[in-house]
């Protein structure tokens, strides 16, 4: 199935450039944001077109892409007034990046299925660099046969795509993500300021531990910011702490303890009565750092 014309939904930090890299890899790109200049900023940059309400972005659509910041302005988007299920045609998929439920992902596939109408639920990973560099980790719940047709597009923004099972596999795969992170982010911020207060020097130490076993993606990317005591480099803590709950929530239902993790999140709650709710996820490093 040849692709043509697509919409995104959302022009955030994440969804900006990623619609920029459809576009540039040759598909009829209509966006839609809230904030209708940051529609018109992408249009100046990227040409494409821009619609004034969900639903007049997606009638056209053979994908709908959206990447909004929650349970309820994905709800908004697909059924408020003018939403995207108001004027989305026959046959489309809509995928959806937000990092959400799974239980909402399940609502919408079902939901969907009469109108015949794929619904692919495709949170991301990789922050703001690896959207701007079509870098992103992307974990897919959903039908093998809408994740066929939408694969190829992906890639222009994705360098791990992976269909991790049945609809809600996504956004599971993505708390597991959130999990590990967290603890990955307070283990290196424990680690770093104890190294300071031993007063030796940090850059040797973690270019030697960052070829071993200790090596992460935050380790590489975060290391010199958290050192040098800023945290204005992704994601933030208001977005983790989201994410957080969403995992909490889920955990309730099937039964895991995530012990660690709830430590974590009252540090980043922590972080917040601070003032730091902007500040990227490695913050923690402010608490242990002092």
């Amino acid at each position: 199935m040849s692709i043509n014309n697509v919409s995104f939904i959302g022009l955030g930090v994440m969804g900006y450039p990623m619609a920029g890299h459809l576009q540039k890899n040759g598909y009829n790109v209509t966006v839609f944001n809230r904030t209708e200049t940051k529609s018109e900023k992408w249009i100046s940059e990227f040409k494409g077109q821009m619609a004034k309400t969900p639903g007049d972005a997606s009638k056209d659509a053979e994908i709908v892409f959206m990447c909004v910041g929650r349970d309820e302005d994905i709800i908004e988007v697909m059924e408020g007034e003018n939403g995207i299920i108001t004027k989305i045609k026959d046959k489309s998929i809509i995928v959806d990046h937000t990092t959400a439920s799974a239980e909402i992902a399940r609502k919408y596939s079902e939901k969907l299925k009469p109108k015949n109408i794929g619904f692919l639920d495709a949170p991301i990973s990789g922050g703001q660099a690896g959207a701007e560099n079509a870098a992103l980790s992307i974990m897919i719940g959903g039908e093998v046969q809408h994740y066929e047709i939408v694969k190829p597009v992906l890639k222009s923004y994705g360098k791990a795509i992976e269909l991790i099972g049945s609809s809600g596999s996504g956004q599971i795969a993505k708390m597991i993500n959130q999990i590990c992170i967290a603890g990955l982010v307070q283990a290196l911020s424990e680690a770093m300021a104890f190294g300071k207060k031993a007063n030796v020097d940090m850059e040797k130490v973690l270019s030697v531990i960052s070829r071993g076993a200790a090596q992460s993606w935050q380790m590489e990317n975060r290391y010199r910011t958290m050192l040098d005591g800023k945290f204005d480099y992704g994601f933030a803590v208001d977005w983790m702490r989201k994410d957080l709950s969403i995992c909490f929530n889920e955990a309730k239902k099937n039964g895991a303890r995530l012990p660690i993790t709830e430590i974590i999140d009252r540090y980043y709650a922590e972080v917040q009565k601070n003032g730091g709710n902007r500040l990227d996820t490695s913050s923690l490093m402010t608490l242990v750092d002092k």
